[in-house]
């Protein structure tokens, strides 16, 4: 009796262990990315002006909040007494209206986006083991700064990825820019900026505009690499392109820690 009552306990272990493992390694591949939907207490306030949606801003997103309203819009500090009415009334015009509403049908589901991210960091983990994973967020930029980044965080305005040809982008945006303005863009713009943010370019001030540009470029084909599709193309993507082609032994890590562009052609 002992001997079986031992040997259901061993099982009993062993299968928890596996229903543990099998659930981590489930959750690093396919869980690890959370993306938080700011934009949408953000709409609840700027479209009804519901207080209770204000609240959970300033206190579940302090962050996000605070970075929206001083470094995006830049209408003021969170702390002013004023501050809340400001922040109201810039997007009561109709076109900022608009854009609410037309952002929060088209990513009503997000769901794609959140699988890409996924899978982009799984291979950047692959590649990189330890790099840190962001959380990200979503917001309603009023058309400023399409991605912003903060301490693992990256947010992302989905009022800039409405589509090449949405209306109000044909007026104020040319070709080139609004080709970009898409919703698969979303991932590797977001990408690409947060390894710029965790591989800056040293001595920023002293550097040439070629060692600026090249950094950039790395950052875009590496970024092009871990989504396995070529979403920038530039001379200094190229250049990038080559120096890797003539250096087998250069890893991903190698490169992104590099601030030597002697070699770059």
């Amino acid at each position: 009796m002992k001997n079986s009552l031992y040997i259901l306990s061993y099982i009993l272990f062993v299968c928890t262990c596996c229903d543990f493992n099998l659930k981590s390694l489930g959750e690093q591949e396919e869980s690890v990315i959370k993306i938080y939907r700011y934009d949408r207490l953000e709409s609840r306030y700027l479209t009804t002006g519901d207080f209770s949606a204000l609240q959970q801003m300033n206190t579940e997103y302090p962050i996000e909040t605070r970075t929206l309203v001083e470094n995006v819009l830049k209408i003021g500090a969170v702390y002013e007494p004023n501050i809340n009415n400001k922040f109201l009334s810039f997007y009561q015009d109709t076109t900022l209206q608009t854009l609410i509403s037309d952002a929060e049908a088209q990513y009503a589901n997000m769901d794609d986006i959140k699988q890409a991210f996924n899978d982009a960091f799984a291979r950047l983990r692959k590649k990189i083991p330890g790099v840190p994973i962001p959380d990200i967020y979503t917001q309603i930029g009023a058309l400023n700064q399409s991605v912003v980044i903060g301490d693992k965080l990256i947010g992302i305005s989905l009022d800039k990825y409405l589509g090449e040809d949405y209306p109000l982008y044909l007026k104020y945006y040319p070709k080139q820019q609004r080709m970009t303005m898409t919703r698969e863009y979303i991932v590797p713009d977001g990408l690409s900026f947060y390894l710029l943010s965790l591989y800056p370019l040293e001595n920023l001030g002293t550097r040439s505009q070629r060692e600026h540009d090249l950094h950039m470029g790395k950052m875009m084909w590496v970024t092009n690499r871990l989504m396995h599709r070529k979403f920038f193309s530039s001379p200094f993507v190229a250049s990038v392109d080559r120096f890797m082609a003539s250096h087998p032994t250069y890893t991903i890590k190698t490169l992104l820690e590099s601030n030597d562009y002697r070699n770059f052609k």
